[in-house]
């Protein structure tokens, strides 16, 4: 078992998380509807989960669950999890372990081991399907940590309401300030469900008009952070208040690297696969609309230096395209892990 690596971090990286930059996709905007993204690679971890896992470790310190120099985090992720959690246990004093599947992208799996975790590959695809039967990522980190409880600690993020609470107390407060209150329209690609139902509810609070749109993946997809809900259950996380979802939108594939690269072209910006699959969306929508003064927001989740390798093989970019881009993208923060 390998040891978290210890990291000279600033007293101020834990302070990174959260107030993350809203930005007008001007190239994308029309004179109905204005497009924004919210950049949540500005955490310090570099994605929207440094939030959640911040606040499922604080949880778990307030309910004595975990000990410095004894417990083991352990958990199922399709990786941005995995990462935030690595480095930001790593920062506060503990060991990690991650269930990740194969299909993840290389370059994720090296964070995760650059950050000091173990990790544990399964033949899942790219998120559990938390059916029974079906989850081998979770059943594998159950298996591993239930008969050590006073060793391991599993957050599960499928279940666990702090990573809500995240974004309740969090996100939709920081959007709802961002836009001045006048946000109409809410996009976000869907996972676990903490981000769509803790920023969603908030939003509703402030404005019952305010729609919810969630995205889901296509079946048998390679976007890293969604899931498809015909092939795989909802969390129950997501269960307990799936009602603050208005409409849902099925994203490809195809789509979705394409508007990856779109997004490159016409804003410079490299952005991650969902962010992708969110702007889809919100252009999908967008042309629906036939009122004036619509305001809509999306979750761009991650950037995309983790996904260099999928990106070539899925013939988006080239090893050269990508240079290119990441050399001129703008909004491209240093992470902690790098510095």
């Amino acid at each position: 078992m390998s040891t978290s690596a210890v990291f000279p971090y600033s007293d101020k990286v834990i302070e990174r998380i959260g107030n993350t930059p809203l930005i007008e996709l001007k190239n994308f905007s029309t004179s109905k509807t204005k497009i924004f993204a919210k950049l949540e690679w500005y955490n310090p971890f570099g994605s929207v989960k440094d939030r959640a896992a911040y606040w499922m470790i604080k949880d778990a310190e307030r309910q004595k669950i975990l000990r410095k120099d004894r417990s083991i985090i352990i958990e199922p992720t399709s990786g941005n999890t995995g990462i935030a959690l690595t480095g930001i246990a790593s920062h506060l004093g503990y060991k990690v372990e991650i269930v990740i599947p194969e299909k993840v992208s290389k370059e994720t799996k090296d964070i995760l081991r650059k950050l000091g975790a173990t990790l544990h590959e399964t033949s899942d695809d790219l998120c559990p399907r938390v059916g029974a039967g079906t989850d081998q990522s979770i059943a594998l980190a159950y298996a591993i940590s239930k008969p050590r409880p006073d060793v391991y600690y599993m957050p599960n993020q499928y279940t666990n309401d702090s990573n809500y609470f995240a974004h309740y107390e969090g996100t939709g407060p920081e959007l709802w300030k961002q836009t001045n209150g006048k946000v109409t329209d809410f996009f976000t690609g869907c996972g676990t469900g903490g981000t769509i139902t803790g920023t969603g509810k908030f939003l509703k609070e402030k404005n019952k008009n305010v729609k919810v749109i969630a995205i889901q993946a296509q079946k048998n997809h390679l976007l890293q952070g969604l899931r498809n809900f015909e092939e795989s259950a909802k969390p129950e996380l997501f269960l307990r208040r799936e009602e603050v979802v208005d409409e849902w939108y099925t994203a490809t594939n195809a789509e979705s690297f394409e508007m990856v690269k779109e997004i490159a072209q016409k804003e410079n910006i490299l952005v991650g696969p969902s962010s992708g699959s969110v702007l889809a969306s919100m252009l999908e929508f967008a042309q629906k609309e036939h009122d004036q003064g619509k305001v809509f927001v999306g979750i761009f989740a991650d950037d995309g230096r983790k996904f260099r390798s999928l990106y070539k093989e899925q013939g988006i970019f080239t090893d050269e395209e990508f240079d290119k881009y990441l050399k001129r993208s703008d909004f491209l923060p240093e992470l902690a892990y790098n510095q």
